[in-house]
């Protein structure tokens, strides 16, 4: 159904970058990534991690055996926050530079990841700051080398070129997507996450979910992001009840990680737009929130006000989560009030009002999505036109429930 939402004129780049080890105990591939780095010169790296994680899940035993038996010196900055900062990458890089550190390795979820990411190209660009990198002040062409070590089943970030981090005076979120930021190395294994709560373990699948919805409706949607797209929705639908009842099944895990990792080969593709750049604007205001909650409480609205552009596309990826919605244009309202229900029942049960976000937070949040760096490049591929009125329209909406 949804081939007729493809313009098959438009000449496309399909991206599959990163080798990744993906599977129960890929971890132990770490000494091969530290092998390779060793024949290339590098003698020294920083890690970078959250302040528990990399250590909880069991990543850290493993790979600090591996530094050591590969004679690869090594600095950890722990310090790393949901929804990491300018600062804390400036810090991590500086930290990096007293070291003598030629090689970054993030180990958690998106965030240690990315502002790994953002540490390698500080590292290999002498003089520029992260808000230099992250206001658009400087376009790199290069970075040092990345490990990714993924620990959680949502972002995606290793195996894409995009990072994320908040500049925390101006409630600034934006992205960057620059080819030497993809890892050189990544690492998915599904036997790290058994430990992320049930809060956490929604959240992340919930994100993937986004990418998948974003990349397959945007204006440069592709064959390939769209059955990404489609095969992950797929998996998280089937995957994700199993996982809320037994948090131990690894084969459940083993599925919502490949999900994962689709969505971010489908995001990579097909870019994001709207749920994203009004996220961004969310946790740019209030750090705690997390990113893949505000991504699923605006999920709804966002597909009510895509809907009438790609009905199709819409009715056919989200067939195995929502299997009877319309392929009509004029379905969008159903359809926001069915996704609503499907997040409810996977464990999204809160709205902006429930978030501490009222009426009076909407028109910063429409300036922050129109004035954040980047954010306007995501709004220009939406499939309708991201109006203030529309934004506004979204933010309002998901201030409570279609369902009442």
């Amino acid at each position: 159904m949804w081939e007729k939402d493809i313009d098959i004129y438009q000449v496309q780049e399909l991206r599959v970058k990163p080798n990744v080890y993906f599977g129960v105990g890929a971890i132990n591939k770490i000494s091969d990534a530290l092998k390779d780095l060793k024949t290339k010169g590098v003698e020294k790296i920083i890690v970078i991690s959250g302040r528990g994680a990399y250590k909880s899940t069991g990543a850290w035993d493993v790979v600090e055996k591996a530094l050591i038996e590969n004679g690869i010196g090594y600095t950890n900055y722990a310090k790393v926050t949901p929804n990491p900062t300018a600062d804390q990458v400036d810090e991590a890089a500086q930290q990096a530079k007293d070291f003598g550190a030629t090689a970054v390795m993030g180990i958690g979820g998106g965030s240690p990841i990315d502002t790994a990411k953002s540490v390698a190209i500080l590292l290999a660009n002498e003089g520029v700051t992260c808000r230099d990198v992250y206001e658009f002040k400087f376009i790199p062409e290069k970075a040092v080398p990345i490990v990714a070590i993924n620990l959680t089943h949502g972002t995606g970030t290793e195996v894409d070129r995009f990072a994320v981090v908040t500049i925390p005076e101006t409630q600034y979120k934006p992205a960057i997507a620059y080819d030497c930021i993809y890892p050189s190395y990544a690492i998915d294994d599904p036997g790290l996450m058994t430990k992320l709560s049930k809060e956490q373990t929604v959240y992340v699948s919930i994100d993937a979910v986004n990418h998948s919805i974003e990349a397959a409706t945007s204006k440069v949607a592709s064959p390939y992001s769209i059955s990404t797209a489609k095969e992950c929705i797929r998996l998280v639908a089937k995957y994700l009840p199993i996982i809320n009842k037994n948090p131990d099944d690894l084969e459940a895990r083993y599925y919502l990680l490949y999900a994962s990792l689709l969505g971010g080969v489908s995001f990579d593709n097909g870019l994001l737009h709207f749920t994203h750049a009004l996220e961004h604007p969310l946790s740019g205001m209030k750090p705690q929130l997390t990113h893949g909650l505000g991504l699923g409480i605006i999920l709804p609205a966002v597909v009510k006000y895509i809907y009438p552009a790609k009905a199709k596309t819409l009715a056919d990826i989200l067939e195995p989560a929502i299997p009877d919605l319309s392929s009509d244009p004029s379905g969008g309202e159903e359809a926001a009030k069915k996704v609503e229900k499907w997040l409810v029942d996977m464990g999204v049960t809160t709205k902006l009002i429930d978030e501490g976000f009222t009426e009076e937070d909407v028109d910063k949040l429409v300036n922050l999505a129109f004035t954040t760096p980047s954010l306007d490049g995501l709004l220009s591929i939406a499939p309708v036109e991201a109006t203030k009125e529309v934004v506004r329209a979204i933010y309002t909406e998901s201030l409570t429930s279609y369902n009442k």
